[in-house]
């Protein structure tokens, strides 16, 4: 197959309102679309920030959060994917959400990752319920891995799927107070698995009282660790184009994978 451009939409969120961030995602991802990006990937809880004490901000799936995805993937005939709070169906009196990493693709198609780990330093796991299973979905043949921020921290579970995984995709509301870690787990995790690592951060300011920093520090990293593009701060639209072929080759030139037990 030919390369795959992806895009990953650096950006700032309202907190807690929805209806801001769409009006001011829509033309980000018009924009990724115009550039030539077959893939849009907004950051975790894109339409909300990170909010874990708020049981208003649950939204069933195929809510507005969703419904926004779908509607700009097939205005722009794009796949386009971030995160939202999702409370299931028949979930009765528990109303917490799963942090849903949902893609949306141009012909209304939606594949849902659950955030296996909530971030329990941030009581994440009081307020949403943990997932239990991975995602992976093949697009115009590009295997693709769906992660959410602290997930990244866990190396064994990327391992797993390293031999089906040609990108995996990494949003994020990762905080500035431990970007170092973002950055170099990015690496990490493309350098270990040799595919291609998207991680899509947030900017700007969280919480309530707006005291959540956010430096963003989007990167897309390929097989060999090399940074094909990079961001911080500001928010911007970061492309570049994945090709699986180049997977195949580092793993046959570098067959590190098999000699894992």
């Amino acid at each position: 197959m030919s390369t795959f451009r992806i895009a990953a939409v650096q950006h700032d969120i309202a907190w807690c309102d929805r209806d801001a961030n769409f009006e001011h995602l829509a033309p980000l991802v018009r924009g990724a679309a115009a550039s030539g990006a077959r893939l849009v990937l907004l950051s975790e809880t894109f339409s909300t920030g990170f909010a874990t004490d708020r049981a208003d901000l649950g939204e069933p799936e195929g809510g507005p959060s969703s419904q926004f995805l779908v509607g700009q993937a097939r205005e722009h005939g794009v796949w386009v994917g971030g995160s939202c709070p999702e409370i299931p169906a028949g979930a009765g009196d528990d109303i917490r959400p799963y942090n849903s990493f949902v893609l949306a693709g141009p012909a209304g198609e939606m594949v849902r990752y659950r955030k296996i780990h909530p971030f329990t330093y941030a009581n994440e796991h009081e307020h949403f319920r943990a997932g239990d299973a991975f995602t992976q979905v093949t697009i115009d043949g590009l295997r693709i891995t769906m992660f959410v921020c602290y997930d990244l921290r866990f190396a064994d579970e990327f391992w797993q799927l390293a031999d089906t995984t040609d990108v995996y995709l990494v949003p994020a509301n990762w905080p500035e107070a431990r970007r170092t870690h973002w950055m170099s787990l990015l690496q990490a995790r493309a350098i270990e698995n040799q595919a291609y690592v998207v991680g899509c951060n947030r900017v700007g300011n969280g919480g309530a009282d707006g005291s959540l920093v956010y430096s963003g520090d989007s990167r897309i990293v390929d097989p060999l660790g090399e940074l094909l593009a990079t961001a911080s701060r500001t928010e911007s639209i970061l492309l570049a184009d994945i090709d699986p072929a180049h997977v195949a080759r580092v793993r046959d030139r570098f067959r590190f994978l098999q000699d894992r037990r």
